[in-house]
């Protein structure tokens, strides 16, 4: 007898391009965000940045990076 054939391997959560393009985002949003709390000391000012230019990084990273 042949021994049982082992179920096919699950499928990633997040494919490699998106974990590229969402931890690239997360870095530019934390870099933005810095530089704006570091220009007028303002918390809120320096999140609203940071995930404004960490959302809208997106689309384009996920056209550049391929």
């Amino acid at each position: 007898m042949s021994s049982p054939v082992p179920p096919p391997p699950e499928p990633p959560f997040l494919s490699m391009h998106t974990a590229v393009v969402l931890l690239t985002a997360v870095v530019i949003g934390l870099i933005i965000g810095g530089l704006t709390f570091l220009s007028d000391f303002s918390a809120p000012r320096a999140a609203l940045a940071g995930l404004g230019a960490s959302g809208l990084s997106v689309p384009m990273l996920r056209s550049l990076i391929r």
